[in-house]
């Protein structure tokens, strides 16, 4: 019997070396067939003069246009093909004008993060306690949740925002069910492993004394899983914030919109303005989690 055992465990690690080899090979098999396939199809070009358009944006996005609210000409000129006058426009007013959008816009998006992120956890708190593996949840609910999360977790933001906005409109409530429905299957993944992380001497000492599961729960789950939930929501919520910013290119509203509108007008200068606000935003997201998960330890 040792040696069948002896024999199999051989066999197992030779087929563990002889197994990343292949799936090696394969890998680079299948990046060889996507190049070759998209340079048959004449995908593969850099366009027309690549580096002339590279330098020219590269200029334009190193000016952002919000300089302009201090230093932008009081009395620029349009004038037509013939020298004929056409307008005359005040950059510095305009781009004031401008930043007070923008401050609306990135209000919106803080907005749709926030109430998206918030009811995402919210529902995917019962669906996590019913999908993690220790706590010995009947298999056709645990079934059931799990696959809700996954179907969640599988269909991107933005195709969520598109059904969405088709349904309830345009605008922020759009957003934020999206931001909801997706965020649903990654908050329960994460809410799920943080509970069968737990010790289950402690959730078995509190049902031996007749405890029903939601006295369970709040007495002996939650206070255990509490600080992991606090940093799991603070990690999807920042992802979050990021991830709202597109979508108000589908008409949810926020920065996304004036993303949209920057890139579809080429005014690099504009969009340079908006991403420093999105840096900005995230970075600023970032390190207030950061204190936040450190306090918790």
């Amino acid at each position: 019997m040792s040696w069948l055992a002896f024999s199999g465990s051989r066999a197992d690690r030779l087929g563990g070396r002889l197994g990343f080899p292949a799936l090696t090979l394969a890998y680079a098999l299948l990046v060889v067939a996507c190049l070759a396939s998209l340079a048959g199809e004449g995908e593969l070009s850099l366009g027309r003069n690549p580096l002339a358009n590279l330098a020219k944006t590269a200029v334009e996005f190193a000016r952002p246009s919000f300089i302009d609210a201090w230093f932008g000409n009081p009395w620029l000129e349009y004038r037509s093909d013939d020298g004929s006058l056409l307008r005359v426009e005040n950059r510095q007013e305009v781009e004031r004008g401008y930043l007070a959008g923008l401050a609306e816009a990135t209000w919106t998006t803080i907005r749709i993060a926030t109430l998206g992120s918030l009811l995402a956890a919210l529902l995917a708190l019962p669906l996590a306690v019913l999908s993690a593996r220790n706590l010995a949840v009947p298999r056709p609910l645990a079934w059931l949740a799990r696959a809700v999360l996954d179907v969640a977790r599988a269909i991107h933001t933005l195709v969520f925002g598109l059904v969405l906005v088709g349904i309830v409109g345009l605008g922020p409530t759009a957003g934020i069910l999206a931001i909801a429905l997706h965020s649903l299957g990654s908050y329960g993944k994460l809410f799920a492993e943080s509970i069968e992380t737990l010790d289950m001497a402690a959730i078995d000492a509190v049902r031996s004394v007749g405890a029903g599961p939601v006295q369970v729960f709040f007495n002996a789950i939650w206070p255990a899983v509490l600080p992991q939930f606090v940093s799991s929501h603070l990690y999807v919520w920042e992802f979050n914030i990021r991830d709202s910013t597109i979508l108000g290119i589908i008409g949810a509203g926020g920065l996304g919109l004036l993303i949209s509108e920057a890139t579809a007008l080429f005014q690099w200068g504009r969009l340079s303005t908006v991403l420093l606000v999105v840096f900005l935003l995230v970075a600023s997201f970032d390190a207030m989690s950061r204190r936040i998960r450190k306090a918790l330890l």
